[in-house]
């Protein structure tokens, strides 16, 4: 456009200069070797605009063909070039679609138009139709050529870390990662290997830097690189509760204003400064870590704060706790453990109960027989609250990759995966069990009818699917000797609910595999807390 510009500009100077001169006449006088020439002014101009313009093209025509042997070569030079960038194109994208065959076609061709030095794609072109035909010795040979280049290096190392992820070999992967990540901390691929390389050494602080660079680059959001942080610091806080209470202290402090709802944090933090005597602000760091989401491990410390408390004291604050979180299961729990603590039965069990109506799982009901345990001691109420544990869902633990865990880990012991556990229930059971108890289904209970009698006999099998009155079916007792009926659950559904119960006349015998509970030791028992691991 601005040469386009600058062209009417000059068109339009000329044509100024050619109309000026025409308003103008006038004649120019030429001596030259003793003659004399003289024309107008106008033709004086467009002889010297005409001479110039001559003087031009016989420079261009000059220069044109001094020059036609580059330009001829170049000409082809450029097509050789264009060929080998199309080759190198389609061979790409065969590599990409998983052809070999076809990779490794335009692969050679490409080497033949465009010299691998000029072209480092190549290299990648090569090392990838050397994996897809299986060659994975090559494909670790070009990659290690690679490392030679430095424009090449980066590619070389993530060839080389996919290969050692390949044959398992992470101690080879970790270095080819290490060795990327100091080059160029934005990668992801190097910056999360180096960082599960480290925690599974135990280098907090390296790891605290990595995850600033990543941050400072923009590699990782602002919050997740704040989740990440603040996962290290209470892993780090843990590794030196013992060696080193300051610098526990103050990381368990940082890391639990990066994330205040983080349990982990707030209880390593609050374990620091209860070791420092330092009770109000740690117990201010569990009722916030409290409020914003009920924790066990937050209640259990809270609980026991002061290790001089009696047991009322630990209620007290238990019932604290709940005032803070009302109509929450976990709090009822807390509170129900520290009155079964206390030997206040009546509200141990009234929160138990409680806890069981908001989130019916495992816990409450093992806490129930841990409670009926100790005030009663009824063998009968233990057991059908332990079965009914069985059947509930299970409680809320820490889970990472499929391992359940009692404490919380940084990273999982499978993957190595940082920020990998999380609280919530195990998922190992298909469905939620039916408790016959507390949860009546509608579901129909099949009908099994009797086998078939032999052909010699005329009487077809009958099948009830409703009670009688006693007289019809005595009568029909007399008459239907060998009618078979099988009692169906519409049939129990008809029964009045105001229907009295019969008690047995005498009592049932014991089953073989049923043990019993012995006299003697029910009368030498002491209570006990049941768990089912």
């Amino acid at each position: 456009m601005i040469r386009l510009l600058a062209f009417l500009i000059v068109v339009f100077a000329l044509g100024l200069g050619f109309a000026w001169l025409a308003d103008r006449p006038g004649d120019m006088v030429v001596t030259f070797s003793g003659y004399q020439y003289q024309v107008s002014l106008m033709v004086a101009a467009v002889a010297v605009v005409a001479v110039v313009a001559a003087v031009m093209i016989l420079w261009w025509l000059l220069k044109s063909l001094w020059n036609s042997p580059y330009t001829i070569s170049r000409y082809f030079r450029v097509r050789r070039r264009d060929r080998g960038y199309q080759a190198l194109s389609t061979g790409m994208i065969a590599a990409g679609a998983g052809d070999g065959a076809l990779a490794r076609k335009k692969t050679k061709e490409a080497a033949k138009l465009i010299r691998s030095d000029q072209e480092p794609l190549i290299h990648l072109l090569e090392a990838q139709a050397s994996l897809l035909e299986g060659d994975h010795e090559g494909a670790r040979q070009k990659f290690e050529s690679m490392l030679d280049d430095p424009e090449m290096r980066l590619l070389g190392l993530r060839g080389l870390y996919l290969e050692a992820e390949r044959l398992g070999d992470r101690n080879a992967a970790r270095h080819y990662a290490g060795r990327a990540a100091v080059m160029a901390p934005q990668l992801a691929w190097a910056a999360e290997s180096t960082l599960e390389e480290l925690t599974a050494r135990g280098d907090w602080d390296g790891a605290l830097k990595l995850v600033d660079a990543q941050k400072a680059t923009r590699q990782i959001e602002r919050d997740a690189a704040n989740r990440h942080r603040a996962v290290l610091l209470t892993a780090k806080a843990q590794a030196l509760a013992d060696s080193d209470p300051a610098a526990a202290r103050t990381a368990a402090i940082e890391a639990n204003k990066l994330r205040p709802d983080f349990a982990p944090a707030a209880v390593a933090a609050a374990a620091a400064l209860f070791k420092q005597n330092d009770v109000r602000k740690g117990s201010k760091i569990l009722e916030a870590a409290w409020k914003a989401e009920p924790h066990p491990e937050v209640a259990e410390l809270y609980t026991h704060a002061r290790p001089g408390d009696a047991v009322l004291d630990r209620l007290n604050r238990a019932k604290k706790l709940q005032e803070m979180k009302k109509n929450h299961a976990e709090s009822s729990m807390t509170v129900a453990r520290a009155a079964l603590d206390a030997q206040d039965f009546s509200t141990a069990r009234r929160e138990a109960e409680a806890a069981i109506r908001m989130d019916r799982r495992e816990g409450a009901y093992l806490l129930l027989a841990d409670i009926e345990e100790a005030e009663t001691g009824d063998q009968g109420k233990v057991r059908q609250l332990l079965s009914r544990a069985v059947r509930a869902p299970r409680d809320p633990a820490w889970v990472a990759d499929g391992v359940v865990s009692e404490r919380w880990a940084p990273v999982s012991p499978i993957t190595g995966r940082l920020d990998a556990f999380e609280w919530r229930a195990p998922m190992e059971r298909l469905g939620q069990l039916i408790d016959s108890h507390d949860d009546t289904s509608a579901s129909v209970v099949p009908v099994i009818e009797a086998l078939a009698k032999p052909t010699s006999e005329k009487r077809p099998v009958e099948v009830v699917d409703e009670i009688r009155p006693a007289e019809a079916v005595g009568k029909d007792a007399e008459s239907h000797e060998d009618h078979v009926r099988s009692v169906t659950a519409a049939a129990f559904a008809a029964v009045p609910s105001d229907a009295e119960g019969v008690e047995p006349a005498e009592e049932l015998a014991r089953l073989p595999d049923d043990p019993g509970v012995d006299p003697d030791e029910e009368a030498e028992k002491s209570p006990r807390r049941f768990r089912l691991f």
